[in-house]
């Protein structure tokens, strides 16, 4: 077995469970596959988690989010039963079939992509093979008693595969395949001869056929473009499957999973609903608890003020009696909270009223071998292969003040447009034009802009200004979350996320009024992706960046330009937005919402008022999916509610009683009004 270490290792079914149990055969939902009691884990000094309970049921769709290092991957590889907890139990149903799908490759380099693919359903194919096997015996078996044994198995087979719908499944395959973003003229490649992340596309795919009960999935979007990410969502919810998936894409996360499980702090929090309703319920739970905690703190030291005050007067036997009270109090918790680094750019000065004109650009690689590697076609040589157009007369304008995200499939020649724009290659033919007193600072998604061999401090220092202190760099670091000892390590051994917030700073340095990002969010957690979401939406200068992370596009972007292999558009609005457009277009809308292109920036004019039906509404427009998730919210701090309602220090405390009240009243009326915003939001979206 072929081990490669730069793309995802699909476990073997039967690690787990006998390999010929039939491939398809589900539970009744709800029904327990899996018990996890008291697990804990400990590598180091302090412990990756303890004490953690869960279950998973069949058919459920679970997210398991925290920030990096809090034990997320070694808490799947343990439900998995790839590593052992040191206390704890994981009983998992006897029948029940698990796969796993990691950071690492198991693979046979020499198998086609195909073949590989295809492994997923070898019990399937064995079924096949025997059936054929038996089919045969038949026509050659004389002795009745054989013949009616034979005919017996043959016909259990068939109700099997019939069942299965094996006598399609090469058309299964190819489904997987395709949706995965192969060619089919890739099929029949080795697997040694794609890149890593192609690679863990073809173990992905191979463990989806495979079916297993329990789906345990660590980062399975790392490699996929936007389509393949939404063919993987609708594949995954269509399942009867349980799936435990640990991502760092929020959008799929929200499309997906019904209950989320946050790891943190060496322990779990279980939350219902999918991301943003993960979102808003620790919110609000988190401000209840903040409320709870202030006012037991106010009580507490009131309570010590009176006892000092009373301990030998008249009312010392009062004193004595609350200070037995006192030390029965139960002390409320404080919930742990993330350490949200905070991000932020200089205040950029004015550009012109224009940043870029981009007039009919093409670009164009030459395919110099069989396996499609190119070279730009400037640089091609006298009888190399014909040339291969990237992409195609691409026309636009950004204007000051927008924040232009370029999406598209993989290779459609994204990173090569920004690089283009920023004029680190050429054009094959077009003209880029840059407006008056523009300053770009650029964030490549390599990180090649930060020394892997010196400190932090060193690799944001300014080369147009090298009389900063280090102090001055040190503050600067502390503003995206680089501080103390941190700031002194070398960038080379820091986390992704590390790297991508000191190459960040870095661009601070430069003072720009113009931002070009190249897929900033890779390698941050929720967190600090939402506090780069939040400093690009208050930033005064123009953003142009590259993305994946649609939850990331949805929360930046004020336009959009989709890049594919034919062709490219340019929408107003954000990713869900485009999403409304693409589909209002194919269910015959009688307007045309997508912008043309060409037009000019300066001639806005919003595609959605076009396209959107214009009826009556009680409401504003809202996603019913967000509004969902503020109902989920909602629920949650009228549980907080009753829940304090029943404390005894709140029952003796009348004004704490009143204000409780008053509280549940506001979210129960809340909630109504967000129930009939649903039902309008189902009806009229």
């Amino acid at each position: 077995m072929h081990h490669d270490h730069r793309c995802a290792k699909v476990v073997p079914l039967d690690v787990f469970i006998d390999s010929n149990r039939l491939p398809g055969l589900r539970f009744t939902a709800s029904m327990l596959l899996l018990a996890a009691r008291d697990l804990a884990r400990q590598f180091d000094v302090d412990p990756v988690f303890r004490n953690v309970s869960l279950e998973v049921r069949a058919g459920e769709k679970i997210g398991l989010v925290g920030p990096n290092g809090c034990g997320k991957t070694t808490l799947l590889h343990i439900l998995a039963g790839v590593d052992e907890p040191d206390v704890g139990t994981v009983e998992r149903h006897p029948t029940t079939t698990f796969g796993l799908l990691e950071q690492e490759a198991e693979f046979t380099p020499e198998r086609t992509l195909r073949a590989e693919v295809q492994d997923g359903l070898a019990p399937l194919y064995r079924l096949q093979a025997e059936a054929h096997e038996l089919a045969d015996k038949l026509a050659q078996t004389r002795d009745p008693g054989e013949l009616a044994r034979i005919q017996k198995r043959y016909d259990e087979l068939h109700q099997h595969l019939d069942r299965l719908d094996a006598y399609h499944v090469e058309h299964r395959v190819d489904e997987v395949l395709h949706g995965l973003g192969f060619d089919a003229r890739d099929y029949d490649r080795p697997l040694n001869t794609f890149s890593g992340g192609q690679q863990n596309r073809a173990l992905l795919g191979r463990l989806l056929l495979a079916a297993p009960d329990v789906l345990l999935l660590d980062e399975p979007t790392n490699h996929l473009d936007i389509a393949a990410m939404e063919w993987l969502e609708d594949f995954l919810k269509r399942s009867s499957q349980a799936v435990v998936v640990v991502s760092h894409d929020r959008f799929f996360l929200d499309r997906l999973t019904n209950r989320t499980i946050e790891v943190y702090r060496g322990g779990i929090n279980d939350y219902t609903g999918n991301f943003s309703a993960y979102w808003s319920q620790r919110e609000e739970r988190h401000k209840v608890l903040w409320r709870t905690y202030e006012k037991q703190q106010e009580f507490i030291e009131k309570t010590k003020d009176f006892i000092a005050r009373n301990a030998y007067g008249q009312k010392s036997t009062q004193a004595k009696d609350r200070e037995k009270k006192l030390e029965r109090v139960e002390l409320v918790e404080l919930p742990p909270d993330f350490d949200v680094p905070p991000i932020s750019f200089p205040k950029p000065t004015r550009t012109g009223d224009w940043v870029f004109r981009v007039e009919d650009v093409s670009k164009s690689f030459e395919r110099v071998d069989a396996s499609r590697s190119a070279v730009p076609a400037e640089q091609r040589g006298v009888g190399e292969a014909a040339v291969r157009p990237l992409f195609a007369d691409v026309t636009f304008q950004v204007d000051r003040g927008d924040r232009l995200a370029i999406f598209g499939p993989n290779g459609s020649g994204k990173t090569t447009l920004l690089r283009i724009l920023l004029g680190e290659l050429k054009a094959t033919t077009g003209a880029i034009r840059h407006g008056t007193n523009v300053s770009v600072a650029y964030f490549d998604q390599q990180l090649t802009s930060v020394d892997p061999e010196v400190s932090a401090i060193e690799a944001v220092r300014p080369l147009h200004d090298p009389s900063v202190t280090p102090g001055q760099l040190r503050s600067l670091l502390a503003r995206f979350g680089i501080k103390g000892e941190l700031a002194l390590q070398t960038v080379g051994a820091m986390s992704g996320g590390e790297k991508t917030r000191v190459a960040l700073a870095r661009l601070a340095t430069a003072e720009p009024n113009v931002l070009v990002l190249d897929e900033p969010t890779n390698h941050l957690d929720f967190w600090s992706a939402a506090a780069l979401e939040e400093t690009l939406r208050t930033y005064d200068g123009t953003v142009v960046f590259v993305s994946h992370d649609r939850y990331f596009l949805d929360q930046v972007a004020t336009r959009v330009l989709v890049l594919t292999a034919d062709r490219y558009d340019v929408y107003d609005g954000n990713y869900s937005d485009y999403q409304y457009f693409v589909k209002a277009t194919r269910e015959g809308s009688s307007t045309t919402p997508a912008k043309p292109a060409r037009e000019p920036l300066s001639e806005k004019k919003s595609a959605a008022a076009d396209a959107k039906p214009q009826r009556k509404r009680m409401f504003p427009y809202r996603k019913v999916e967000d509004i969902e998730a503020n109902i989920a919210a909602t629920e949650a701090l009228i549980a907080e509610l009753h829940a304090r309602m029943v404390d005894p220090l709140v029952l003796r405390d009348g004004g704490r009683m009143r204000k409780s009240t008053q509280e549940l009243e506001a979210a129960e009326t809340k909630l109504a009004q967000l129930m009939e915003h649903w039902e309008e939001a189902s009806e009229l979206n």
